[in-house]
């Protein structure tokens, strides 16, 4: 049996001084050391370890051309962290370097791997064995410690499994093995990945970026929080720092100004308005005489035609009728259905892995005919998915769902209800009018973080096209974009698999 909690211990071998490959091959080849981003990937591995709540040990293997410099060494506490040596040429010599440039007695080394002929090169090692370590050398070898490259392992597999295998691997006594120089990049020829989301996860650290995606766009990257509109985005200094480490140029989020308004906006962020299709909730009764009347007689017709609703919990009858649902057809609204060909384990899953949600379920004679899955957040709940099959959408199915998530939400004393955005979809944007959600405007901040995304902001290029485009345009290219979506999935559906 092995124990959750028990110290997770690190070999840190610090092949190269910089995040660029291309850097590090030409500064170790030319022996130079300039930059504020020397050693700048170990020092946010240092930090993460330290702000870590677990027990971690670090073992870090440093070579002659990445020395710790004096703002490292003060982040490696010998409780946590212990300095050791990356054997490349000289063993005596370079550990004699590296004792008195960090004034600490090393334990251990390691012996720095350099197979290919340009690694041998730039490290001047000429002989293609490795340096033979003398019988009476004073530091023990790290290579008798059983390891598990945490790098490779993000290589081969995602995140999630990367975390899972780490963490069982660790509490058996396997050190972790990372090179700094791989923390947000991936490496094809060495079959290494980035490790930073799995090490984050692992140490418990940087949980703020959790729900952070960064995506590249034109020659620049956007970062924005994928739970923008269930808590706040609070763009410090700190987050900021971290976002600029993990290579975003700018950072857009949205103002939830329905309940927690900025109060001093920083004038050098730009900012464009955008909407949601939002309703506020009191009570029940209130709701029901807002609506207008055809909307209450399709909630009655559900009833009248068999229709019952009910909260459920996520279970396996549950999983099987929403995976029924998402395979009765590929075309959904006029549009291609991205959830079409999900496998039943990859919606049990799914379903299973949720959090903060709710989820409603519309039965006709005990088949799940619809469901409607409510996410909650800081002051506000927001309609994630509402479908039906499409044989039962004559007894109003999705209305009944609409009208059972209101009393959910009044009988709860949920506030505010969010129905996705406004302008998108004209006959369902017509479908949430009717239902008593209107269109709020919110504010859209973009907060340039490198001189990329300063250039990017001004140029305008931070603007998504559709946003661009005046309504009457993007109106009349729906049907256009509807056309092209049904046919791409047409054509990947006579493809196959």
């Amino acid at each position: 049996m092995v124990a959750e909690d028990a110290m997770i211990k690190f070999r840190i071998d610090v092949d190269y001084a910089y995040p660029s490959r291309l850097k590090s091959f030409l500064y170790t080849a030319l022996n130079m050391r300039t930059g504020k981003d020397y050693l700048k990937n170990a020092k946010i591995i240092a930090r993460m370890i330290n702000e870590s709540p677990k027990e971690v040990k670090a073992y870090w293997f440093f070579t002659p051309k990445t020395v710790p410099d004096r703002e490292l060494l003060g982040m490696l506490d010998e409780e946590r962290h212990e300095v050791a040596l990356h054997v490349v040429n000289s063993p005596y010599e370079e550990m004699k370097r590296l004792e008195k440039a960090t004034g600490r007695r090393l334990k251990y080394y390691t012996i720095h791997g350099t197979s290919r002929l340009f690694a041998r090169a730039i490290w001047k090692r000429w002989k293609t064995r490795a340096p033979e370590i003398p019988k009476n050398f004073p530091l023990k070898s790290f290579h008798q410690l059983p390891t598990l490259g945490l790098d490779w392992l993000c290589y081969a597999t995602n995140s999630a499994n990367a975390v899972r295998i780490a963490r069982k691997r660790a509490a058996t006594g396997k050190v972790l093995h990372i090179h700094p120089v791989w923390l947000f990049q991936r490496g094809t020829l060495n079959h290494r990945g980035s490790f930073y989301k799995a090490f984050r996860r692992i140490l418990e650290a940087d949980e703020e970026m959790e729900t952070t995606a960064v995506k590249k766009k034109l020659f620049f990257k956007v970062a924005s929080d994928t739970q923008e509109y269930v808590k706040d985005v609070v763009p410090t200094k700190v987050f900021i720092k971290k976002l600029s480490n993990t290579g975003a140029d700018i950072l857009t989020f949205v103002e939830r100004k329905w309940c927690c308004p900025l109060t001093e906006p920083s004038n050098h962020w730009a900012k464009k308005e955008d909407n949601i299709a939002l309703l506020q909730v009191t009570i029940y009764d209130q709701w029901w005489g807002n609506i207008g009347k055809k909307t209450r007689n399709m909630v009655r017709k559900a009833g009248k035609s068999g229709i019952k609703t009910e909260v459920v919990e996520p279970n396996e009858k549950l999983a099987e009728g929403i995976w029924k649902i998402y395979n009765e057809t590929p075309i959904r609204q006029e549009r291609a259905f991205p959830h079409y060909g999900m496998s039943p384990q990859a919606v049990k899953g799914s379903l299973f892995s949720t959090q903060d949600c709710t989820f409603i379920g519309a039965f006709f004679q005990d088949e799940l005919a619809g469901f409607i899955q409510l996410v909650h957040g800081n002051k506000i709940t927001i309609i994630s998915q509402i479908l039906s099959l499409q044989k039962h959408w004559d007894k109003a199915v999705n209305n009944a769902l609409i009208a059972k998530a209101i009393e959910f939400c009044a009988n709860e004393k949920i506030r505010w209800i969010m129905y996705g955005r406004m302008g998108n979809h004209p006959s369902l944007d017509k479908f949430k009018q009717s239902n008593g959600f209107s269109r709020f405007t919110v504010t859209r901040y973009y907060v340039p973080i490198t001189k990329k995304g300063r250039i990017a902001v001004k140029m305008g290029l931070h603007k998504e096209i559709k946003d661009v485009l005046p309504p009457p345009v993007k109106y009349s290219l729906i049907p256009l974009y509807n056309w092209v979506s049904r046919n791409k999935m047409r054509i990947k559906l006579r493809l196959g698999p």
